[in-house]
């Protein structure tokens, strides 16, 4: 046994950087330990180890008393005196015992606490290495998927990636990933570290592509006057594999900070996009007179008759019926992102030839959403306002998106509940046809 351990010893050394003297006392520590729950239960045990040549040293420790009332921890003077003529009671005997008769356990208990150590040592240098990088973009080459067949997301398994960083492994959870994106083993990729695994089964990294702050360190790193600070992100919001909203501004009067992010030809801005599998990105002025900031944060839509409400935190304005899709986006995300951009409420309207024209597709609105039962006027007229002009409409948004737009818990979801009681009724009916 002593060769393997020393066979070990210099490899840990020498390979790992693992210092000799403690993974001896870890292998030390995890023997006793191991022996005194085993064959040697009950007894006082030290085991020492020769760092230059791995012999493994075994001693039972016995307390010199006069009258011995336990054999396995204690030994009569005049029998320790013939071990050490200078013992004496109340002091120590180290009795060598056969390292064989600590038993298999023992061994095993050696092996454990190799690898063990060497797990530890590994998360403690990783962390050490590491701990600067959290909060910054790391890359690593896919390795490994993990599939969970019993854990189900839209349908489909979930499927977690394990990336190779320098030397350990990385977790990018479906979670924490753009939705839609995958991966094959052996692609590059590219992902914000978002902290250290804590348990000690943990992947050493954990990793996040869906976090706004993904999209920052990107920017942070593409464009070289964010990293000099001469322009700074004021304002971003995401929803992760559609659009990123970001509000720009610079501290020197001669950079234009939309320009700078956007690049010549857009360069600048399609490759983040293209790391972004895709995603939208849009770059805004910032500015502090708020009905400028909403103006720029439409282009190139453009509203009109705006008031705002200081009391109510909202903004109401008008654009012409043609830009109302584009404002409001697919199920209403673009104006909620808006919104939250602006952290402002929006209420939105359309700009007609004719106000009886205008007057009319808010009564058809009324109606088509009339039939939601429980649903009062003031919710119908806040669902119209944010572009739900039927119950049709509600197919797709969740609570969530109606309390973003404006609406309060309560009512987001009295709606909510009413549209899928009208989807049951009518699917029942089409049954008994």
């Amino acid at each position: 046994m002593s060769q393997q351990i020393l066979a070990v010893l210099e490899y840990l050394e020498k390979e790992k950087g693992i210092p000799r003297a403690e993974m001896i006392r870890t292998i030390s520590d995890a023997i006793v330990l191991a022996a005194q729950r085993g064959v040697n239960a009950g007894q006082k045990l030290e085991v020492e180890i020769n760092p230059r040549t791995g012999a493994l040293n075994a001693y039972s420790v016995l307390d010199v008393v006069d009258s011995v009332g336990d054999t396995r921890r204690e030994i009569h003077v005049s029998k320790a005196r013939t071990l050490d003529s200078r013992a004496q009671v109340g002091g120590v005997i180290r009795q060598a015992i056969d390292p064989s008769f600590l038993g298999r356990i023992a061994a095993h208990a050696a092996r454990q606490a190799i690898n063990d150590g060497v797990r530890d040592f590994e998360r403690t240098r990783v962390c050490s290495e590491f701990e600067s990088h959290v909060g910054k973009i790391v890359s690593g080459i896919v390795r490994r998927k993990e599939v969970y067949e019993a854990k189900v997301a839209n349908g489909r398994p979930i499927v977690d990636y394990i990336l190779e960083i320098g030397k350990v492994e990385g977790l990018l959870a479906q979670r924490e990933m753009i939705p839609g994106e995958e991966f094959r083993i052996g692609d590059s990729v590219r992902a914000l570290l978002l902290n250290l695994g804590e348990r000690a089964d943990d992947p050493a990294l954990i990793l996040s592509r869906s976090i706004p702050r993904f999209v920052t360190a990107l920017l942070q790193l593409e464009i070289s006057e964010l990293g000099d600070g001469s322009v700074e992100i004021v304002r971003m919001v995401r929803e992760a594999g559609y659009r990123t909203k970001i509000a720009v501004a610079s501290r020197d009067q001669h950079i234009d900070p939309v320009g700078a992010c956007v690049g010549s030809r857009g360069m600048r801005i399609k490759a983040i996009i293209k790391e972004l599998s895709g995603e939208k990105l849009d770059v805004i002025r910032y500015s502090e007179n708020l009905t400028k900031f909403l103006t720029e944060a439409l282009r190139p839509v453009i509203p009109q008759n705006v008031e705002i409400s200081e009391k109510e935190q909202r903004i109401r304005f008008a654009v012409s019926e043609p830009d109302l899709p584009l404002v409001i986006g697919k199920r209403g995300m673009n104006a909620r992102l808006t919104s939250r951009l602006l952290n402002w409420r929006l209420d939105i309207g359309t700009l007609n030839d004719s106000q009886a024209k205008f007057d009319a597709g808010i009564q058809q609105a009324t109606a088509d959403l009339g039939i939601l039962a429980g649903v009062s006027a003031s919710v119908i007229n806040q669902l119209i306002g944010i572009g739900i002009t039927s119950a049709e409409a509600l197919g797709g948004v969740t609570v969530g998106d109606l309390v973003d737009a404006g609406l309060t818990m309560e009512d987001a979801v009295v709606a909510i509940d009413a549209f899928k009681c009208l989807n049951k009724t009518n699917g029942a009916s089409e049954l008994q046809r």
